[in-house]
């Protein structure tokens, strides 16, 4: 069978170990639009290393920054068509502020595989700690497989977040740049997609897409500058759920709301008003 949760669920993907400097943080940033006014104290929190903090969707990268080559897709009991598997969702979780360079050691998992009729979703865990040993971050990404659905697994819970039914609190909007793929690219995502208008055209889009991580990280730092001074340092957690593509250049809303002791996050691009996040949840610390 092409999924078989009894062999996937809980299979151990390995090990890696790698370094990064202050030099892949600060490009990150650069990578999500972090430094716009060079004037402003916050903006060079994220851009100076004088006082350099990290904002913690940084650990989505990191272990990539450096990679010649893009990491192996291989999954214990899992034979799929990795053509039609997409990034459905991405949380991290920083289990004391991310230092601005560092050794550590991610550890992988499956932790659940679910079944949702059409298509089957692949939850990935991976654990980071430091030379030490001391928990750096928990990252967790859920995998979309299209057509791949029907084995007979568990549904799963569902992700979905009801909007508070009032304004939001704040609301934020943050222009992308016509380069920004470009840019953050060189964080390890050499997907052509993002960088090739004949590969993108190929693939059924009218231009390069921006990546869904570099979106995911677009808003942290918009929800972050918001709600907490510009302090990354605050962050607990950020996850969301991709909703949709972004076009390089094109303006982000966010809408945010203060809920239960959490902030509730809402993400449209402006031009087109169509969601690229939703279900997205930032806790402080």
């Amino acid at each position: 069978m092409p999924i078989d949760p009894s062999v996937a669920v809980g299979a151990e993907l390995g090990q890696t170990s790698f370094s990064w400097e202050s030099s892949d943080v600060l490009l990150y940033h650069l990578g999500i639009g972090a430094g716009a006014d060079p004037l402003d104290p916050r903006e060079l929190r994220y851009a100076y290393e004088k006082d350099l903090r990290v904002l913690p969707s940084f650990a989505t990268v990191a272990a990539t920054m450096r990679a010649s080559e893009p990491p192996r897709v291989s999954f214990p009991g899992i034979e799929i068509d990795l053509a039609k598997v997409v990034h459905g969702s991405q949380s991290v979780t920083a289990h004391r502020p991310l230092p601005v360079a560092g050794k550590a050691t991610a550890s992988s998992r499956i932790t659940d595989v679910f079944d949702k009729g059409k298509a089957a979703v692949i939850v990935q865990e991976t654990d980071v700690t430091s030379e030490d040993g001391e928990p750096l971050w928990t990252a967790q990404s859920r995998i979309f497989a299209r057509g791949e659905g029907g084995f007979g697994g568990e549904r799963g819970p569902s992700e979905r977040i009801d909007l508070p039914d009032r304004e939001p609190d704040v609301t934020v909007s943050t222009a992308t740049l016509p380069q920004q793929a470009l840019l953050y690219r060189l964080c390890g995502d050499r997907n052509p997609l993002h960088a090739d208008p004949g590969f993108a055209q190929a693939a059924g889009f009218d231009q390069p897409i921006l990546h869904g991580l570099c979106t995911y990280g677009i808003v942290a730092k918009a929800v972050t500058d918001a709600v907490l001074d510009g302090d990354p340092t605050l962050v607990r957690s950020w996850s969301a759920r991709f909703a949709g593509i972004v076009l390089p250049g094109e303006t982000l809303r966010t809408k945010i709301w203060e809920l239960d002791g959490k902030f509730v996050v809402s993400t449209e691009s402006v031009e087109r008003g169509a969601p690229v996040l939703a279900d997205a949840v930032l806790q402080r610390v």
